[in-house]
């Protein structure tokens, strides 16, 4: 397999090749940091979306979902602190005209000592036998000396951002050393603060227009329709309101395909709970997103949490899930116990109450929340990142294979016939009707089988049927399994039936 640079520009050149991710705009040179999905990449995406929505809304009776406008009233922006407070550091380097977020300048900087240790971990694992790594990273002078210079370079970081103290941020740059990675200098300008906000004009005439904003996020429709759903659906405290839709962030440095877009979708699900049992069902939530992360198939130890240093003006608590990218470890979903302050800030600029009145302690109080708030493209980019794999077969020849988890792949069966003749495209066409009402299914005649089966792989489709000679004589046909390349034959009657079976075995969690 290629280094991680490479493998990632593969993974982006075979998201585009096979129709499952396009650059937005292309025959007019695109639009920086937006994107298209293809044929492919709208089903699988649309998989994820069922997936998560079945484990967080259908598999809780307290937790129900919502569909908020992205158009909200300007206030509530002001109210949930994005007017005043959501800003990215952003500083310029003066002979490449290039902007860069500092924060991030100085997080890569820290990846990379992270790279050299794990270098030295993974020389050390080849040199000792029986190799304690935990002891080794506590022991080895070198790993200690990076890790030092990590914890320094860290205290100094959230120090500043704590104090919203940009000289210092920009200071810390400059003893770092950190260079523009197009010119190559550190001739940087001052850091300043960037609001992350599209806005836009509604209004008939140009005299009566109100400036309003592309939502940031998706969970202020959820707290604005707080009182909505409790009172119309009689929930009980502690439930959750869950929603799946659009965001939009002027991201400056926005890169790395699509793991940070302008435009994007988020999965999130606002859990609401009595005051002071907010941390426990923080631990709850951590757990279980956790979880459902690892039911996508994808290695435990390809998964860590990060616990915020400095935590947004909302919290009292927040932990990151990250996954191993090409790219490194990075941010997929976070988890954060709110407080009560959405609410209260909604509360004191609309002059309503969002209190709820529980009957068990005879009182009335604004809830806390506890937030689950993963990206759905980062998500789809980790399935694809891990799902993409070269295998070299036994005749040397090299497969290219989408080993995606097969209840999410885009098409769940591909039926081939073996030849465009002796009767073989009108029995296909038979097993492939019967089987579209419960599958999405993908119909190929052309090229030989062989290349039939590749072409399948590399779009992560887990069962061929292929239809053959010995079909027309007794109605069998043959099942391939895209991991192992296996193949069963089986009646015609006993199809539809067979693929269920696959499927729920391809299940890591129920």
């Amino acid at each position: 397999m290629a280094n991680n640079d490479e493998l990632f520009k593969k993974i982006v050149a075979h998201a585009k090749e096979y129709g499952f991710i396009f650059p937005s705009s292309e025959i007019y040179d695109g639009l920086s940091a937006v994107y298209d999905y293809g044929q492919l990449g709208v089903e699988l995406k649309n998989n994820i979306k069922q997936y998560w929505w079945k484990s967080m809304v259908q598999l809780h009776e307290n937790i129900v979902g919502i569909d908020s406008a992205i158009f909200m009233h300007p206030t509530i922006w002001k109210a949930s602190g994005h007017v005043d407070a959501f800003n990215d550091p952003l500083i310029d380097n003066k002979d490449s005209k290039k902007r860069y977020r500092a924060d991030v300048l100085i997080e890569d900087y820290i990846q990379k000592i992270e790279d050299k240790i794990g270098k030295e971990v993974e020389k050390a694992s080849k040199r000792f036998e029986n190799f304690d790594e935990a002891m080794y990273r506590q022991t080895n002078a070198r790993v200690l000396e990076y890790q030092a210079k990590i914890d320094e370079v860290r205290s100094r970081f959230v120090q500043a951002m704590n104090d919203n103290n940009l000289p210092a941020i920009k200071t810390l740059i400059e003893d770092l050393g950190i260079v523009c990675p197009v010119s190559g200098t550190r001739n940087w300008t001052d850091v300043r603060q960037f609001n992350l906000m599209f806005s836009t004009q509604m209004g008939s005439t140009a005299e009566g227009t109100d400036t309003i904003y592309l939502r940031p996020e998706t969970a202020q429709g959820i707290f604005v329709n707080f009182l909505n759903v409790q009172k119309s659906g009689r929930m009980k405290i502690p439930f959750g309101i869950a929603q799946i839709g659009k965001a939009f962030r002027n991201e400056i440095i926005a890169r790395q395909f699509i793991f940070r877009m302008r435009e994007f979708e988020q999965m999130e699900m606002q859990f609401f709970v009595r005051p002071g049992e907010e941390l426990k069902w923080f631990e709850y939530w951590k757990a279980e997103r956790m979880k459902w992360h690892q039911s996508l198939g994808i290695s435990a130890q390809k998964y860590r949490y990060h616990d915020h240093e400095k935590l947004a003006h909302y919290a009292n608590a927040a932990t990151d899930i990250e996954y191993d990218f090409p790219f490194g470890f990075k941010e997929l979903e976070g988890i954060h116990s709110r407080t009560d302050f959405d609410l209260t800030a909604h509360q004191n600029y609309s002059g309503r109450k969002m209190q709820y009145y529980d009957p068990e302690q005879g009182e009335s109080y604004v809830p806390y929340v506890v937030e689950t708030s993963v990206g759905l493209d980062r998500t789809l980019l980790a399935i694809i990142s891990d799902a993409y794999q070269e295998e070299k077969l036994e005749d040397g020849s090299i497969r290219v294979v989408m080993n995606l988890p097969a209840f999410l792949a885009p098409y769940k069966v591909a039926v081939l016939p073996l030849v465009k003749k002796d009767g073989m495209p009108e029995k296909a066409r038979q097993i492939l009707s019967d089987l579209q009402e419960d599958y999405n299914c993908q119909y190929d005649e052309k090229d030989a089988i062989g290349r039939r089966y590749r072409r399948q792989d590399a779009i992560g489709t887990p069962y061929c049927i292929t239809v053959d000679n010995q079909t027309m004589e007794d109605n069998t046909v043959t099942i391939r399994i895209r991991t192992t390349m296996q193949q069963e034959r089986i009646s015609l009657d006993n199809v539809s039936k067979r693929i269920a079976e696959l499927l729920k075995e391809s299940r890591i969690v129920k």
